[in-house]
Formats: structure tokens, C-alpha cells, sequence
């Protein structure tokens, strides 16, 4: 390394002291904030009315994904239109069949899955168009992304190790993946990754996008711990570290988003994360898929 790029390295470095990297981001999101509200008086806009909405119509999309947007939901709508089937009201036996079939469990998951997408990505970006706001303003900038990458790949060495580590616990490896079947074949495997990757996406982008623009206005860095709660609480029913941790992932994502503008950081961050827990569990169970389409037969 040379002389020069030796000081570079040093200021980077620099940037990741606690005091630099989270006190004096957060006075710089109070000051932009405070800015925002002289702007709003000024304008004679009046209340800013963005978190009530994005926080209270949040807490409704959370609520319909706990309870509708999981597999026991799912279960008994198919119990019920097999039971129509089996009575004659409905004909065939498609529900009967896909039940009983060999895709019955991925499409568990897909069903919950699709439903992250809908309540964390599809129903908040149509509160954020009848709102009058921009969905490209909701911490969506690319702008500066390769000059922060650096952080966010060096934050996901730390959990690789981390997960690494406890990949070795029963617990770990009882939990994850959460399609079972991913070690059938690299279609099931693959397949499932890429809806993991999507709900990450909109996860990213409900937490750290969408409730953190709302609320910036208002509540300049408090609007990151306010997150923080209920983003904490949907990892209920992990592992204890992992949930625990959890805390310290949505302050440390929720700064570099604020800071960024961008959630692009924390979605690397997550999918990589969240795929490296999986290929862990298959390498400590049944190991990696070794054909491309499942046996069936």
C-alpha cells in the first residue's frame, strides 16, 4: 500500500467511530430536519401529516401479513375449498392434488413471501402515490452507493463470521432455511432464494425507506428508533441472538440509510446475510442440492 493510500484508508476507517459514525450523523439528520420543518412554516404548509399515515397505515399492513399473510391462513382456505370439492360443490380435485402434491410446501412459502412483497413493498409505495409523494424520494438513490460499499461488505464479513459460528447449533440449523426442501434441487433452492431476495428488497425498503423519509420531517433521527421497535418484534420467534441483534442491525442500517439516502446498502447487506445463513444449514444438514430438477418420482 502507498504512502498516499495509507491516510485514505485511515480517514475510512475513521468514519466508522461511534461518535463519527452514529452521534454526529444523527445531529446532521436533526439539522436537515430542522431545515425541513422552517421550510414547511415558511410554505405555510401546516402539519405534516406523512408519519401518522406511513405509521398507522404501516401498522395495518403488519397486522394483515401476521394474520393473513402466513401458511395457517393459507391452510385453511385450501381445507376449505377440499372439503367443496369433497361435497361435489366445487368439481375436481385440484385442491385435493395440490395438498397431497410434492409442491404443497414451497408454495407455503411462496404464499408467505408474496405477501412480504405485498405488505412491505406493493401496498406502501400506493400510500406513498395517494399520498402525492414520490417513490424515487423514499430513499431510493443509487447516488454514492460504491462510495459506502466498502461498510456495508465489511459489516457482512462480521456477521459471516458470526454466522459461521453458529451454524454449528442445533437451533441454527433447525431454523434455517425455512424451505426444508431447498436441498432437493437447485430449482426449489434457487427458486426459494429469489423470493427471500424480494421480501428483503421490500422489507428494506418499508423500514428503511418508506417509514424513515416519513418520518424524517418530524422526528429527524428519532424517526431510526422508532423503526427500530416494531422492526425488532418481526424477528420474534428466531433465535434469541439473532432477534437481539436485531436492535443493533435496524440503528446501524437505519443511520447509513438516513446518511445515504439509500436503502441499496442494507438490501446487499440482508440478501447476502440471509443467503449465507441458508447455504450454512444445508452444508451442517443435508448439504447442497446435487441435481437441478427434483426427483418426483
Amino acid at each position: 500500500m502507498t504512502d498516499a493510500a495509507t491516510p485514505r484508508w485511515r480517514a475510512r476507517l475513521g468514519e466508522l467511530h461511534p461518535r463519527r459514525f452514529f452521534l454526529e450523523a444523527w445531529e446532521a439528520i436533526d439539522a436537515e430536519a430542522e431545515a425541513e420543518r422552517q421550510a414547511r412554516r415558511a410554505q405555510g404548509l401546516g402539519y405534516d401529516y406523512r408519519p401518522l399515515v406511513a405509521f398507522c397505515a404501516g401498522a395495518v399492513f403488519l397486522t394483515l401479513m401476521e394474520y393473513i399473510g402466513v401458511p395457517a391462513f393459507l391452510h385453511r382456505i385450501v381445507r376449505a375449498l377440499i372439503e367443496l370439492e369433497q361435497s361435489g360443490e366445487l368439481s375436481g380435485t385440484f385442491f385435493q392434488e395440490w395438498r397431497r402434491g410434492p409442491w404443497w410446501e414451497l408454495s407455503q412459502h411462496i404464499y408467505w413471501a408474496a405477501w412480504r412483497v405485498l405488505g412491505f413493498l406493493l401496498m406502501p409505495i400506493a400510500v406513498v402515490k395517494l399520498s402525492g409523494e414520490r417513490v424515487r424520494d423514499q430513499y431510493l438513490s443509487t447516488e454514492g452507493f460504491a462510495e459506502h460499499l466498502w461498510i456495508y461488505l465489511g459489516a457482512f464479513a462480521v456477521v459471516l463470521v458470526a454466522v459461521v459460528a453458529v451454524s454449528f447449533t442445533d437451533g441454527f440449523s433447525s431454523y434455517y432455511p425455512f424451505y426444508k426442501s431447498a436441498e432437493r434441487s437447485w430449482f426449489d433452492f434457487l427458486f426459494w432464494e429469489l423470493w427471500y431476495v424480494l421480501q428483503f428488497l421490500s422489507l428494506e425498503f418499508f423500514f428503511r425507506g418508506w417509514w424513515l423519509r416519513a418520518g424524517k420531517t418530524l422526528m429527524g433521527s428519532g424517526a431510526i428508533f422508532a423503526m427500530v421497535v416494531p422492526y425488532v418484534m418481526i424477528h420474534f420467534g428466531k433465535e434469541l441472538p439473532e432477534t437481539l441483534a436485531a436492535t443493533f442491525a435496524g440503528i446501524f442500517l437505519g443511520t447509513l440509510a438516513m446518511r445515504t439516502q439509500s436503502i441499496w446498502g442494507g438490501f446487499l447487506v440482508h440478501c447476502l446475510v440471509a443467503v449465507a445463513m441458508d447455504v450454512a444449514a444445508l452444508l451442517q444438514t443435508d448439504g447442497l442440492p446435487t441435481r437441478w430438477w427434483p426427483d418426483l418420482g
